[in-house]
């Protein structure tokens, strides 16, 4: 299996430890300048390594035209690879390590979402692996519970659903992050969320996600329920409910056994599941509307990015 690594950013310490523990290292370099060291490191490891200038948070750019690097295409990148699109319920076709940039990271974690439930960019695969270090504030974020109204948000829900969660590692922001001016931490600690670690995450996309009414064609519809359901987390679901005009919202809830009381940030995230499911067989369910602003939201994060 191909072990897809970014970004390097340096001379290539960890794209040697990753060949010294035995992985065929695809490693993509966003920065020019460290191309040369890596190119050599290359060549003399007779094909264990395949450095690519390119970036993988500008995999498959919505720009039309030929892409520059390090704008990256997915296709080109898996037939370099040789990896070949398997079943979502297969095994994971490939593993992907790299470091989330902290500037737009929130932005790139939902730019990840969007492939997943849309089967999408290095989705289009199979069930592709992350393993991630992010920010110990976003990690809270993706793993909160139900109930916590400031951290239990749209992309706790949807993270939770589509990914295995798991954290293989903790590390202080002070064993390699540091401000070059003053030598304090060059990440701000959070006010509100713990933030004093980098965190290596796993995301592992669930086999099971696409079963029921939950489908990749309907996927974006769902993903903008969730984010418009946290638009006012408190607030009641039968008042959402009545919002996106549904007559029977009390007989749906007591036939998913929710409690008409229930507030949207007390739900679980396969409460979300569950009651979009029951929404596709209302017909006065706006999903024209719900798709046209994911459209519209997905458009906006790839120009950020």
């Amino acid at each position: 299996m191909y072990f897809l690594y970014f970004p390097t950013s340096g001379p290539g310490i960890l794209t040697q430890s990753l060949l010294d523990a035995g992985f065929r290292v695809v490693a993509l370099e966003s920065n020019s300048d460290f191309l040369t060291d890596l190119q050599s490191l290359e060549s003399s490891l007779d094909g264990r390594l395949k450095v690519i200038h390119g970036d993988f948070f500008r995999m498959d750019p919505m720009a039309k035209g030929a892409l520059k690097p390090p704008a990256v295409s997915s296709e080109k990148l898996f037939k370099t690879l040789g990896v070949a699109a398997v079943p979502w319920r297969a095994d994971v076709p490939l593993k992907v390590f790299g470091i989330v940039p902290q500037q737009l990271e929130r932005n790139r974690l939902w730019r990840l979402l969007f492939a997943m439930y849309e089967c999408s960019s290095i989705y289009r695969y199979g069930r592709v692996e992350l393993n991630l270090f992010i920010s110990e504030k976003e990690y809270t974020v993706l793993t909160a519970k139900p109930g916590k109204s400031k951290i239990y948000q749209a992309l706790t829900v949807l993270a939770q659903l589509g990914y295995e969660i798991e954290l293989l590692h903790k590390e202080p922001w002070s064993s390699f992050a540091t401000n070059l001016k003053n030598g304090g931490l060059a990440i701000p600690k959070a006010g509100r969320l713990p933030n004093d670690h980098f965190c290596l995450v796993r995301l592992t996309p669930q086999q099971n996600l696409f079963t029921g009414g939950l489908k990749p064609s309907n996927a974006s519809t769902f993903i903008f329920m969730v984010k418009q359901s946290f638009a006012k987390p408190k607030s009641k679901l039968t008042d959402r409910l009545n919002s996106w005009s549904l007559d029977n919202s009390d007989r749906l809830l007591k036939a998913l056994e929710i409690p008409r009381n229930a507030s949207m940030y007390n739900l679980y995230p396969e409460d979300y599941k569950r009651l979009f499911e029951a929404l596709q067989n209302s017909h006065l369910f706006a999903e024209t509307f719900f798709h046209d602003e994911v459209l519209t939201s997905t458009r906006t994060m790839n120009l950020l990015i």
